[in-house]
Protein backbone atom coordinates (compact mmCIF):
# COMPACT_ATOMS: atom_id res chain seq x y z
CA UNK A 1 0.00 0.00 0.00
CA UNK A 2 1.17 3.59 -1.20
CA UNK A 3 1.96 5.88 2.31
CA UNK A 4 -0.25 8.92 1.31
CA UNK A 5 1.78 12.53 1.71
CA UNK A 6 2.08 14.49 4.05
CA UNK A 7 2.90 18.02 4.65
CA UNK A 8 6.57 18.91 5.57
CA UNK A 9 8.32 22.14 6.71
CA UNK A 10 11.70 23.71 5.97
CA UNK A 11 12.71 25.19 8.72
CA UNK A 12 15.30 28.27 8.73
CA UNK A 13 15.71 29.14 12.58
CA UNK A 14 17.03 32.22 14.31
CA UNK A 15 20.30 30.93 16.64
CA UNK A 16 18.26 31.84 19.95
CA UNK A 17 14.58 31.70 20.20
CA UNK A 18 13.31 33.65 17.84
CA UNK A 19 10.44 36.56 18.71
CA UNK A 20 7.88 36.01 15.76
CA UNK A 21 7.59 33.34 12.53
CA UNK A 22 7.58 34.26 9.03
CA UNK A 23 5.24 31.31 7.83
CA UNK A 24 5.39 30.67 4.05
CA UNK A 25 3.08 29.18 1.73
CA UNK A 26 4.04 28.35 -1.41
CA UNK A 27 1.58 28.44 -5.13
CA UNK A 28 0.36 25.19 -7.06
CA UNK A 29 -2.42 24.73 -8.96
CA UNK A 30 -6.52 24.94 -9.12
CA UNK A 31 -6.61 21.15 -9.27
CA UNK A 32 -3.88 18.77 -9.27
CA UNK A 33 -3.57 15.69 -6.89
CA UNK A 34 0.28 15.74 -7.23
CA UNK A 35 2.78 14.99 -4.61
CA UNK A 36 4.42 18.04 -4.33
CA UNK A 37 8.60 17.16 -4.44
CA UNK A 38 11.58 18.97 -5.06
CA UNK A 39 11.10 19.46 -8.25
CA UNK A 40 8.05 21.55 -8.12
CA UNK A 41 8.33 25.21 -9.83
CA UNK A 42 5.91 26.48 -7.08
CA UNK A 43 7.61 25.01 -4.49
CA UNK A 44 11.45 25.90 -5.52
CA UNK A 45 10.15 29.70 -6.29
CA UNK A 46 9.14 29.94 -2.63
CA UNK A 47 12.15 28.33 -1.35
CA UNK A 48 14.33 31.17 -2.86
CA UNK A 49 12.54 33.62 -1.70
CA UNK A 50 12.96 31.90 2.14
CA UNK A 51 16.77 31.55 1.54
CA UNK A 52 16.85 34.95 -0.10
CA UNK A 53 15.08 36.48 3.29
CA UNK A 54 16.14 34.47 5.87
CA UNK A 55 19.61 37.03 6.97
CA UNK A 56 16.64 40.22 7.61
CA UNK A 57 14.45 38.39 8.90
CA UNK A 58 16.96 36.76 11.75
CA UNK A 59 18.23 40.28 12.00
CA UNK A 60 15.08 41.27 13.23
CA UNK A 61 14.75 38.43 15.20
CA UNK A 62 12.39 36.19 13.72
CA UNK A 63 12.78 32.51 11.68
CA UNK A 64 11.42 31.09 8.29
CA UNK A 65 9.55 28.11 7.77
CA UNK A 66 8.40 26.87 4.38
CA UNK A 67 5.62 25.01 4.08
CA UNK A 68 5.46 22.11 1.80
CA UNK A 69 1.68 21.19 0.70
CA UNK A 70 0.42 17.57 0.31
CA UNK A 71 -0.77 18.39 -3.05
CA UNK A 72 0.05 20.98 -5.53
CA UNK A 73 -3.81 21.60 -6.28
CA UNK A 74 -6.04 23.89 -4.24
CA UNK A 75 -8.94 21.13 -5.20
CA UNK A 76 -11.40 23.28 -3.28
CA UNK A 77 -9.45 24.51 -0.42
CA UNK A 78 -10.33 22.16 2.28
CA UNK A 79 -6.63 19.97 2.67
CA UNK A 80 -4.68 23.33 1.87
CA UNK A 81 -6.55 24.19 5.04
CA UNK A 82 -5.37 21.40 6.69
CA UNK A 83 -1.53 21.81 5.89
CA UNK A 84 -1.52 25.34 6.85
CA UNK A 85 -3.60 24.73 10.36
CA UNK A 86 -1.28 21.78 10.87
CA UNK A 87 2.20 23.93 9.98
CA UNK A 88 0.72 26.66 12.51
CA UNK A 89 0.49 24.01 15.57
CA UNK A 90 3.79 23.29 14.75
CA UNK A 91 4.93 26.66 14.95
CA UNK A 92 3.11 27.07 18.64
CA UNK A 93 4.95 23.85 19.77
CA UNK A 94 8.10 24.85 18.95
CA UNK A 95 7.68 28.39 19.31
CA UNK A 96 5.10 29.07 21.67
CA UNK A 97 3.01 31.91 21.19
CA UNK A 98 5.57 33.84 19.04
CA UNK A 99 3.45 35.77 16.44
CA UNK A 100 3.00 34.32 12.70
CA UNK A 101 2.86 36.25 9.72
CA UNK A 102 1.37 34.54 6.68
CA UNK A 103 3.81 35.08 3.60
CA UNK A 104 1.95 33.77 0.38
CA UNK A 105 2.84 33.41 -3.51
CA UNK A 106 -0.26 32.81 -5.83
CA UNK A 107 -2.46 30.07 -4.29
CA UNK A 108 -0.85 30.76 -0.77
CA UNK A 109 -1.89 33.44 -0.23
CA UNK A 110 -5.42 32.63 -0.68
CA UNK A 111 -4.77 29.52 1.68
CA UNK A 112 -3.31 32.20 4.02
CA UNK A 113 -6.45 34.52 4.55
CA UNK A 114 -8.74 31.22 5.09
CA UNK A 115 -6.62 30.91 7.99
CA UNK A 116 -5.82 33.96 8.99
CA UNK A 117 -7.99 33.58 12.13
CA UNK A 118 -5.22 31.41 13.91
CA UNK A 119 -4.76 33.11 17.35
CA UNK A 120 -0.82 32.72 16.54
CA UNK A 121 -1.75 34.90 13.20
CA UNK A 122 -1.20 38.47 13.19
CA UNK A 123 -1.17 39.37 9.34
CA UNK A 124 -0.88 38.26 5.54
CA UNK A 125 1.48 39.39 3.44
CA UNK A 126 -0.06 38.21 -0.45
CA UNK A 127 2.19 38.35 -3.34
CA UNK A 128 0.55 38.23 -6.36
CA UNK A 129 -2.49 36.92 -5.05
CA UNK A 130 -5.27 34.63 -6.18
CA UNK A 131 -8.29 36.07 -4.64
CA UNK A 132 -11.95 35.82 -5.26
CA UNK A 133 -15.31 37.01 -4.32
CA UNK A 134 -15.67 33.97 -2.56
CA UNK A 135 -12.81 34.49 -0.16
CA UNK A 136 -13.13 35.18 3.60
CA UNK A 137 -12.17 38.89 4.61
CA UNK A 138 -13.63 38.26 8.30
CA UNK A 139 -10.75 36.12 8.74
CA UNK A 140 -8.43 39.43 8.71
CA UNK A 141 -10.62 41.46 11.44
CA UNK A 142 -8.13 43.28 13.80
CA UNK A 143 -5.21 42.06 11.74
CA UNK A 144 -3.02 43.51 8.40
CA UNK A 145 -3.06 42.99 5.24
CA UNK A 146 -0.21 44.00 2.68
CA UNK A 147 -0.89 42.45 -0.99
CA UNK A 148 1.58 43.17 -3.79
CA UNK A 149 0.47 42.28 -7.80
CA UNK A 150 2.13 43.51 -10.68
CA UNK A 151 0.11 44.62 -13.83
CA UNK A 152 1.32 42.08 -16.41
CA UNK A 153 0.00 39.30 -14.51
CA UNK A 154 -1.35 36.87 -16.85
CA UNK A 155 -2.33 34.52 -14.00
CA UNK A 156 -3.84 35.94 -11.11
CA UNK A 157 -5.93 39.68 -11.30
CA UNK A 158 -4.27 42.58 -10.16
CA UNK A 159 -8.29 44.33 -10.45
CA UNK A 160 -9.11 40.74 -8.10
CA UNK A 161 -6.35 41.71 -5.75
CA UNK A 162 -7.92 45.51 -5.61
CA UNK A 163 -10.83 44.58 -5.21
CA UNK A 164 -9.74 42.30 -1.86
CA UNK A 165 -8.36 44.41 -0.40
CA UNK A 166 -10.98 47.10 -0.50
CA UNK A 167 -13.03 44.59 1.01
CA UNK A 168 -10.15 43.57 3.92
CA UNK A 169 -9.93 47.40 4.93
CA UNK A 170 -14.28 47.94 4.92
CA UNK A 171 -14.01 44.64 7.34
CA UNK A 172 -11.66 45.93 9.81
CA UNK A 173 -8.39 44.78 8.65
CA UNK A 174 -5.49 47.45 8.32
CA UNK A 175 -5.08 46.38 4.55
CA UNK A 176 -2.93 47.77 1.66
CA UNK A 177 -1.95 47.17 -1.53
CA UNK A 178 1.37 47.59 -3.06
CA UNK A 179 1.59 48.42 -6.62
CA UNK A 180 4.37 46.13 -8.49
CA UNK A 181 4.52 48.10 -11.57
CA UNK A 182 4.84 46.15 -15.10
CA UNK A 183 6.00 43.29 -13.13
CA UNK A 184 4.37 39.29 -13.89
CA UNK A 185 3.10 36.54 -11.63
CA UNK A 186 5.95 34.03 -11.32
CA UNK A 187 8.42 36.50 -9.13
CA UNK A 188 10.99 35.83 -12.10
CA UNK A 189 11.38 39.55 -13.03
CA UNK A 190 13.12 41.62 -10.21
CA UNK A 191 13.47 38.83 -7.58
CA UNK A 192 15.29 40.98 -5.81
CA UNK A 193 12.40 43.57 -5.57
CA UNK A 194 9.60 40.84 -4.56
CA UNK A 195 12.30 39.81 -2.18
CA UNK A 196 12.07 43.31 -0.41
CA UNK A 197 8.66 43.87 -0.85
CA UNK A 198 8.37 40.39 0.77
CA UNK A 199 10.91 40.39 3.90
CA UNK A 200 9.90 44.79 4.38
CA UNK A 201 6.12 43.98 4.34
CA UNK A 202 6.58 40.93 6.91
CA UNK A 203 8.23 42.99 9.36
CA UNK A 204 6.91 46.16 8.95
CA UNK A 205 3.53 44.21 10.15
CA UNK A 206 5.25 42.45 13.42
CA UNK A 207 6.15 46.01 14.01
CA UNK A 208 2.36 47.12 14.01
CA UNK A 209 1.35 44.11 16.07
CA UNK A 210 3.47 44.68 19.05
CA UNK A 211 2.88 48.20 19.21
CA UNK A 212 -0.93 47.83 19.72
Amino acid sequence: MVNAPTPSLTRHDTSSGPSAVILMLHGGKPRSHDVVDGRSASWQRSAWMARAITGRAAEAGAAVWLLRYRERGWNGGRDRFADARWALDEVRATHGGAPVILLGHSMGARVAVHVADDASVTGVVGLAPWWSNEDPVRTLQGRGLIAAHGRRDRITSFAHTRRFVERARADGARAELVDMGLLGHYMLGRPDRWNDVAIESCLRMLALATND
